[in-house]
């Protein structure tokens, strides 16, 4: 069993002399004469310091690697050793010391930090600390190199295998002194003569100097020239033989111009031609033009005067020039059209799907302007046509109604109203000329500037319409109207066919271009264009729909400059449907349902003005229990509308079909026993059925949906007209939605219906027509429907042949290390790489802050025990000096005390 660790230290100190007998008096004296006892006190504490790092297992410590190269060098290679604890205690001080420093800078601005040699060190005098730093400027300003050019004291000269490398000796030769120097550029080879030359040129600059070295050799003996100098006249060397070069150059180049220039001279006289005489320069008259001055020079007065005329015409009538584009062939104009709309069909798509545009399509959208020639319906949709062409009603011109892709839902989800002010004054051209305005302006008027449509157009003779209006008296002149009631007041003793005419003679007195105040008188008047529809459609006398059709074109018109505000009057009165009369709607209401699907697009996914209207339409069509036929015509008015407003996007509107099923059985001549399918049926509370087959047939009209007291022969008329009309719907709904996965489920019920109504108890009491409509829409729905069962394809869960898993050859790694990572994804292993350096610093970083903080403890703790002694020192010191006074005053009390007593006896 080994010794115990303190017969090893007993054992060591003996060993060492540290313990041992003592010495007697006469033995202790001796050696302190001698001076032995202050040699034993150096090796006792050598020895100590040696024995505490021997008995500490923790004070040094040998590296745990070895190198991993043997190296053999001259010296003998040291082993690395380290020592923790030294290295532990000199980190603490230095914290401890940073702590300090810290501690006296705290709540302390600036200051200047004093880092002048031997300021801090107590042992050097003055003398020496300035001494000191005056060394120290020396060698700062002073950096001396070997090869510095400018120091003449080299400490020796540049050699090469042993031979000196300066151009002193007499077998070196400068390189400019060769004779068989060749230049490096070809074009820069001198002549003969200009070799000759400069060799001349050469020898007298050495006689020169040999001269001068003969006068003042006598004066001063030779010296060695420095690298300084020889290098200056190398330099000095190089430049003079470069400028002799460019000043042959020079002249070589001013002779061949002076030849070039009496080439023609020589030319005329080879020809036999005389010289021409030089022309006088004319005067220079001061403050006048040259070209001018050269005109009255060689001009007389006359001549003068008609030249001068006719600039100045040509200046007055000069007009500012335009960009014009590069004409194309009839190929390229096809393809960038059809590449036009390829882009306007996709932002359609994006669209119904209710996908946001890029920014970039919507920079490309404010940086392209418009075209006119995309009038189609890809923008807004192709609208609700209820009404013949402009060519086959004969009109002419359309007054720019046509429909752009720049309206009002062409950024429908985000557009404000300054995108569209600037798109449209973008379109506007100032050439181009309103068609509306011809023909509504008198002779005197057309002839006044402000109704100019250009700001340089000429004046247009404008003769005046032969006819003015219905009656032949209406004004020419209106005052814009900035509400519903100011236009009501205009248009109070006009004729409702003249009221077309007077929104046209409006815009045209009020256009944007010939003040600026126009624009917003017009945007009030499209506002009460719009409230004026839903008036004139309410009326008892209905005005004609051709009216009504111009005005919505006009409001079509409008709505390209004004989106916003007609937007917002539009949702205005959707909103006041929806609130008082959601499942009574007026003809003012289904006219606006009708100019919304012709103004704004139906297709878009989402649309501010469109898809309130469909939800007021499928409220109605879903929530209405019809009891009367204007019921059923507004409900079949409504369902026309909608699968309109879906012509181009299909989607499903479950409250069309469920109504029109409705409708069907309801006005059926006989009651199925069994209803098909689930959608929800109303019976009303009167019998609507139809009675007997009526003898002539006629359309479902407008104002059928408006309740009216009808006879019998009229009511057998109107029923069968609705049940035509919900026929055609069904066919039209079966051709929207034949691509839908779920139309069989859909429509078999509708051709149970169309087969009860196909019966011997129905068919009988239905008219010729309408048995022949039935016949062809039964049919249609069979084939739709025998296709859709073919087209519809049970699940599969696979429909492929079956996948080998994929193999691959192993790979085997020969030095296989399991420490080791071997991850082929090079971006795994740099990240995990990262993460562990990240967590390796996270570590080291937290370990610092727990040193610091318990260094801060510490400081902290020490000093607040410092500040306790300190109190209680100077409370110990206040206690005593306040006992001693009041000990004092007691014994002076007492003092006083016993002298009274012995007095009184």
């Amino acid at each position: 069993m080994p010794p115990s660790q303190l017969k090893r230290l007993k054992a060591s100190l003996r060993e060492q002399g540290i313990i041992g007998p003592q010495q007697s008096k006469k033995q202790k004296k001796n050696n302190a004469q001698n001076g032995v006892t202050k040699e034993k006190r150096v090796h006792r504490t050598v020895a100590l310091n040696g024995i505490r790092e021997q008995f500490n297992p923790f004070e040094f410590k040998a590296l745990s690697r070895k190198p991993k190269f043997e190296v053999t060098t001259e010296h003998a290679a040291k082993s690395v050793i380290r020592r923790p604890g030294f290295q532990k205690s000199q980190e603490e001080e230095m914290r401890r010391q940073a702590y300090l420093e810290e501690q006296q800078r705290r709540h302390k601005v600036g200051g200047i930090v004093d880092k002048r040699f031997g300021e801090n060190d107590p042992s050097m005098t003055p003398e020496e600390k300035m001494l000191e730093r005056f060394t120290r400027e020396k060698q700062l300003r002073h950096k001396r190199s070997t090869f510095d050019l400018e120091d003449e004291d080299t400490p020796g000269e540049l050699t090469h295998m042993g031979q000196s490398l300066s151009l002193d000796g007499p077998a070196l030769v400068d390189d400019f002194d060769e004779e068989d120097l060749e230049l490096s550029g070809a074009d820069d080879h001198p002549s003969d003569e200009e070799r000759q030359a400069r060799k001349r040129r050469r020898s007298e600059l050495e006689d020169e100097e040999d001269e001068d070295d003969d006068d003042d050799g006598g004066d001063r003996p030779e010296r060695k020239k420095s690298k300084q100098e020889v290098m200056k006249e190398l330099i000095a060397k190089s430049k003079l033989h470069k400028y002799e070069r460019q000043a042959a150059k020079d002249d070589d180049e001013d002779l061949r111009e002076q030849l070039d220039k009496e080439m023609p001279n020589i030319h005329e006289l080879l020809r036999g031609i005389a010289p021409k005489r030089p022309t006088v320069p004319p005067a220079d008259i001061p403050g006048m033009n040259p070209d001018r001055a050269a005109l009255l020079n060689r001009t007389d007065k006359v001549k003068f005067d008609k030249e001068y005329d006719l600039r100045l015409r040509q200046m007055a009538q000069d007009k500012r020039s335009k960009p014009t584009e590069k004409s194309k062939t009839e190929e390229q104009v096809a393809e960038e059209t059809a590449r036009k709309l390829q882009v306007l069909e996709a932002k359609r798509l994006r669209r119904m799907q209710g996908a946001p545009e890029s920014s970039d399509e919507e920079k490309e959208k404010d940086a392209e302007p418009d075209d006119e020639d995309e009038e189609d319906d890809f923008g807004l949709g192709d609208g609700i046509k209820i009404r013949p062409t402009m060519a086959e009603l004969g009109v002419e011109d359309e007054d720019d109604f046509l429909i752009d892709d720049d309206l009002v839902a062409s950024g429908s989800d985000a557009e404000s109203v300054d995108d569209f002010d600037n798109e449209k004054e973008n379109d506007l051209d100032d050439g181009e000329e309103d068609e509306f305005v011809k023909g509504l302006l008198t002779e005197e008027e057309a002839k006044r500037p402000e109704f100019l449509t250009g700001a340089n157009a000429p004046i247009q003779e404008v003769e005046e319409p032969a006819s003015n209006g219905i009656n032949g008296d209406l004004a020419y002149r209106f005052n814009c109207p900035q509400s519903h009631d100011e236009l009501l007041e205009i248009t109070k003793g006009v004729n409702i066919l003249d009221l077309p005419t007077v929104v046209q003679r409006i815009r045209a007195l009020y256009h944007p271009k010939l003040s600026g105040e126009n624009k917003g008188k017009l945007m009030k008047f499209s506002v009460s264009l719009v409230d004026h529809i839903s008036y004139l459609a309410n009326q008892e006398h209905g005005p004609p729909f051709v009216v009504l059709e111009s005005i919505i074109r006009h409001i079509h018109s409008l709505a390209k400059t004004f989106p916003v505000e007609i937007a917002n009057s539009f949702r205005r009165h959707l909103k006041g449907l929806d609130t008082s009369r959601a499942l009574s709607p007026t003809p003012g209401d289904l006219v606006l349902l009708t100019a919304v699907g012709t103004i704004f697009p139906t297709s878009d996914h989402f649309h501010q003005v469109v898809t309130p209207a469909i939800l007021t339409m499928g409220r109605y069509l879903g929530l209405k229990i019809p009891h009367i036929l204007s019921d059923f015509a507004t409900g079949a008015y409504l369902c026309t509308l909608c699968l309109q407003y879906q012509k181009l996007s299909k989607r499903y509107v479950p409250e069309v079909v469920n109504f029109i099923e409705n409708a069907l059985c309801a006005l059926a001549p006989t009651k199925l026993a069994k209803l098909p399918g689930h959608f929800p049926y109303h019976d009303p509370k009167s019998s609507l059925r139809i009675e007997s087959a009526p003898t002539s047939a006629r359309q479902l009209r407008f104002y059928d949906c408006v309740a009216q007291d009808l006879s019998e022969e009229e009511g057998e008329l109107l029923k069968a007209a609705i049940v035509e009309t919900n026929l055609r719907l069904l066919d039209s709904a079966a051709e929207t939605w034949k691509a839908k996965e779920a139309f069989t489920e859909v429509f078999v019920p509708a051709l149970e219906i169309m087969r009860h109504l196909s019966s011997k108890k129905c068919r009988s009491k239905f008219a010729e027509s309408t048995q022949k409509l039935l016949t062809k829409v039964s049919q249609k729905l069979t084939l739709l429907l025998s296709q859709a069962r073919l087209a519809r394809r049970p699940l599969e869960l696979h429909h492929h042949r079956p996948l080998a898993i994929k193999t691959s050859i192993p790979k085997f790694e020969e030095s296989f290390n399991p420490d080791r990572h071997y991850d082929p994804d090079k971006t795994r292993t740099e990240a995990a790489k990262l993460k562990k350096e990240h967590k390796r610093e996270k570590k080291g970083a937290i370990r610092e802050l727990r040193k610091d903080a318990k260094i801060l403890a510490t400081q902290s703790l020490r000093e607040k025990k410092e500040r306790d002694a300190a109190y209680e020192k100077k409370y110990k010191r206040l206690v005593a000096e306040i006992q001693g006074e009041e000990g004092r005053e007691a014994k002076a009390y007492e003092r006083e005390k016993d002298w009274r007593k012995k007095g009184k006896k």
